[in-house]
């Protein structure tokens, strides 16, 4: 279905290059983004009391080691739709397949690239390690970007968004059954996509980017657009769900402890706030096409779930959420928090 090497090659051409740094400079900021991951390792484990089962690798990366570590995520989650193609007998030959492959490689590595110059930081759970599965990702040339457009302590700002990566990382290594469950959601997203009837093509080509979205918790809307049976609907209302309560639980945990390790934690979140409404029209559209507008609605919304949950049954009783998939809040749950507390908690 894709062309790896023309997603790569695409998204390497279309990447804008990164800020102006001497060697000298690259070095300091990938030593201090190192160090800033240790040091919030442990306020984030004594403050959600999630315990890594294991070590996972902190990696920081450029764009270009973005972009291919990414695709190598993608091209896992693409392998079940590749063999539930070619065992219904419907995947194409010759010359259809190889121009198809190429269009939706490009396509591919140009959403890729326009995420490149922008994530952060992520944790990539879909990685196999010696130690485990898991990664934590920092992109330096983004981070330097963004503190230096906010005019903030470069410290403080570093310490800050590890304090979100390393969240997620806790979230991913200290409850057990996280990485299974969301591989059972994209397994059950596999199960349920049609490839009879010559929707192949038309259909799937268009669904990978939303699907990609989906499990990067950067779309809550346009995969229901496009899967239209009960069971997709459900899927992705859960994807929702799951990724709006870890986006909103890594922002309340890293606004809540900042203070201990970055002191200029309050002007960090007013500027950051301010700069994710901002941008020019060309961005903006570009942001809804990709599903940054619902990404930026899963972080406020997981927040003020988590903050409602809290301030009704305490961090003990929001904990619940970690003790089994079960209790994990849906799409609707999140908008609604008190629906949760009483179907959990009674």
């Amino acid at each position: 279905m894709i062309d790896w090497n023309v997603a790569r090659s695409t998204a390497r051409r279309l990447m804008r290059p990164g800020p102006d740094l001497t060697d000298a400079q690259v070095r300091d900021v990938v030593a201090e983004l190192r160090a800033a991951s240790r040091v919030a390792e442990e306020p984030v484990r004594e403050f959600t009391g999630l315990e890594p089962a294991h070590p996972t690798p902190v990696l920081v990366v450029d764009r270009p080691n973005w972009v291919d570590a990414n695709l190598a995520s993608f091209a896992v989650l693409m392998a079940p739709i590749d063999e539930k193609i070619a065992a219904a007998g419907k995947e194409p030959t010759g010359l259809p397949r190889a121009v198809g492959s190429r269009v939706t490689g490009a396509e591919l590595g140009a959403i890729v690239a326009f995420l490149g110059g922008r994530v952060l930081g992520q944790f990539d759970p879909l990685f196999e390690g010696a130690d485990g599965p898991g990664r934590l990702l920092l992109v330096a040339p983004n981070i330097v970007h963004v503190e230096r457009e906010l005019d903030v302590d470069p410290t403080d700002f570093r310490r800050w968004v590890c304090l979100h990566e390393e969240t997620h990382r806790a979230q991913f290594t200290g409850v057990p059954w996280m990485r299974d469950h969301l591989l059972a959601k994209i397994d059950e997203m596999v199960d349920a996509t049609e490839v009879g009837g010559g929707q192949v093509a038309d259909t799937l080509a268009q669904a990978l980017p939303e699907l990609v979205r989906i499990v990067r918790g950067q779309s809550d809307k346009s995969l229901s657009d496009l899967f239209q049976n009960e069971r997709q609907r459900e899927v992705v209302d859960s994807l929702t769900g799951l990724m709006s309560l870890l986006e909103g639980h890594a922002d309340v945990v890293m606004d809540d402890i900042g203070h201990r390790i970055v002191p200029s934690v309050a002007e960090i979140r007013r500027k950051f706030t301010r700069r994710r409404g901002s941008g020019s029209s060309l961005s903006k559209v570009l942001r809804r096409l990709l599903g940054y507008e619902a990404k930026m609605r899963q972080y406020s919304e997981g927040a003020a779930f988590v903050r409602a949950v809290t301030e009704r049954v305490g961090r003990d009783g929001f904990d619940a959420v970690w003790a089994d998939s079960t209790n994990l809040p849906t799409r609707a749950e999140i908008a609604d928090p008190q629906s949760w507390v009483a179907r959990v908690h009674g």
